[in-house]
């Protein structure tokens, strides 16, 4: 007989339950480029038609480890989403902006900006 899943997590000891929890967020929060476009309900033929590119475009842009941020960034867009260049270092986070859209821009040269 199956058991419901909930049913499942609820017997499981408080420490596995922690890291069970742990790893689905961990797999969460990092995800192949196609993993999102699924996650957020999107066909490749979708999303092609709103990037006006051909479907088989996609699927290369999927699979391609090296690409420009302004195509990540249009893809990203596209999804209903934003990019952001975040450089860690130890010392904290640094947001890179000087790959911001001339129409986000505020007439500043910052290079980066700390995060807080």
């Amino acid at each position: 007989m199956a058991k419901n899943f909930q049913d499942f997590v609820r017997s499981m000891p408080p420490e596995s339950r922690a890291r069970a929890m742990a790893k689905a967020d961990a797999m969460l929060a990092e995800m192949p480029l196609q993993e999102v476009r699924r996650a957020r309900g999107l066909s490749q033929a979708l999303l092609a038609e709103a990037l006006q590119v051909s479907q088989p475009s996609i699927a290369q842009m999927e699979k391609r480890t090296d690409m420009y941020i302004s195509t990540l960034r249009s893809h990203i867009r596209a999804m209903g989403g934003e990019l952001d260049v975040i450089a860690r270092f130890p010392e904290g986070d640094v947001r890179i902006s000087n790959f911001s859209d001339l129409s986000e821009s505020t007439g500043k040269e910052t290079l980066a900006e700390p995060l807080s």
